[in-house]
């Protein structure tokens, strides 16, 4: 049967990513591979606490064998799971062997015991996709919205305007898909629990270190349709998600930077740099609209950080709507050597 690599990112939640690591080893019971957990630098002993926790319950020596890795820099979501994917190569996987697949799983998210194998025998069933995603619920229960379409300018426009005759005029376009029941072909899933086959990820590369964090799974996923590797959403697949534990999405009392920085380069690199600045303009039209009607109906919630629409076009002018510079020590995708030397010990990985 197909192997798997799983790949947990951890920040500042060292608790947290263990018990999604304690889930993700009953999930893959029965899956031949490895569990990798990856402390994006943390700074606050996230690492040695889960290093001890992991050797304390004997999850290095176990079937599926747990290890953990520091990133040695925080660049991000995508930069953290190239770290853990190119660890879980040849010689980092069971018996020296390249891994099938690549799970990723956030640190937050918690998979069913059968939803990685169900991702898995997706993938194995139907060898022209290439990511497969699983159901995203709350601990309650209630579903998130974790598939979806590509964002472009016209829908980017719909999700700022917020006006009913709109959002259903762009029923079909709109980014955040409607619940689905069963397999969905979409454009791309949410990365909180996503399988990759690692034949795509050599033909494409890996995530673009240029995204912090937001738009990398989006980017990827066009990056894999473009070379004939389409997504699919498994809703057999369930995981549960609590969310925004490590990014605070919730409490923003600004847009951050990394934010915007990420949807400016999604668009100036896939679309170009003129798509760019209309994109912007449509979301700085669509975000005026919806304030002159928050004027006249006064008490609705404004539903955006403080200074969001200001943030947003002055960001994007002052970048001159291009593309978003390289991290220093990122790589860009196209250029990410999937065979990489990786940290022997620990004292190399620090």
């Amino acid at each position: 049967m197909a192997s798997v690599l799983t790949i947990i990112l951890n920040w500042r939640s060292a608790e947290m990513s263990l018990r999604s690591a304690e889930s993700a080893l009953a999930a893959m019971q029965g899956v031949r591979g490895a569990i990798t957990i990856v402390d994006n630098a943390s700074g606050d002993g996230s690492f040695e606490v889960m290093e001890k926790a992991v050797t304390a319950r004997g999850w290095d020596q176990g079937e599926t064998p747990v290890r953990v890795l520091q990133s040695g820099r925080n660049g991000g979501f995508g930069a953290g799971n190239n770290v853990g994917i190119r660890a879980g190569l040849p010689p980092g996987f069971p018996g020296g062997v390249r891994p099938d697949y690549v799970y990723i799983l956030n640190s937050d998210a918690f998979p069913a015991p059968d939803a990685i194998r169900v991702l898995r025998d997706h993938l194995d069933q139907n060898p022209g996709t290439g990511f497969a995603g699983s159901f995203i619920h709350g601990e309650d229960g209630t579903p998130h919205h974790t598939a979806f379409r590509y964002p472009t300018a016209l829908n980017d426009f719909e999700r700022h305007i917020r006006l009913g005759l709109v959002s259903k005029a762009m029923k079909n376009s709109m980014v955040a898909m409607p619940p689905l029941a069963s397999v969905t072909r979409v454009d791309w899933l949410a990365g909180a629990s996503l399988m990759m086959r690692m034949d795509v990820l050599e033909e494409i590369g890996l995530f673009d270190e240029r995204f912090f964090l937001y738009y990398e799974e989006t980017d990827l996923c066009l990056r894999a349709s473009r070379a004939g590797w389409p997504t699919d959403y498994v809703p057999e697949s369930r995981v549960a998600h609590i969310g925004s534990v490590s990014t605070g999405m919730g409490r923003w009392q600004r847009i951050p930077g990394f934010w915007l920085d990420s949807r400016l380069h999604y668009f100036a690199k896939n679309h170009g740099r003129a798509y760019a600045a209309a994109a912007t303009v449509f979301a700085a039209l669509g975000g005026l609209i919806w304030r002159a009607r928050l004027l006249v109906q006064r008490g609705r919630d404004r539903m955006d950080p403080p200074h969001y629409l200001r943030d947003l076009v002055a960001h994007d002018m002052r970048r001159g709507f291009g593309m978003t510079p390289m991290p220093e020590g990122a790589t860009p995708e196209h250029d990410l050597p999937l065979w990489a030397a990786m940290p022997q010990s620990r004292e190399e990985e620090i």
